[in-house]
């Protein structure tokens, strides 16, 4: 699940466009490189997200090292919002 576009289903980010940047047990924690940052990411539970088909593969491998930036992210979400 990690690197994967979603959208936020409940609270005030209804609507909004995040990447899966770390998960645990219970909780997806989230960015989009703008507002949640990769060091304070949104915390939020599994039934209040919804996947989309989209993964961004360029950035799992960054996700994983800990190397990905706010750059990164915002630059996927924006290829994501780009596609036909």
């Amino acid at each position: 699940m990690i690197g994967n576009i979603v959208f936020s289903k409940c609270g005030h980010d209804k609507g909004k466009i995040f990447v899966v940047i770390n998960q645990d047990d219970s909780y997806y924690y989230l960015a989009d490189g703008r507002y949640r940052l990769i060091d304070r990411p949104k915390k939020k539970n599994f039934k209040h997200v919804q996947f989309t088909n989209y993964s961004c593969s360029e950035l799992l491998p960054l996700l994983l090292n800990n190397s990905c930036s706010d750059l990164d992210i915002r630059n996927s979400i924006k290829k994501f919002e780009e596609r036909d």
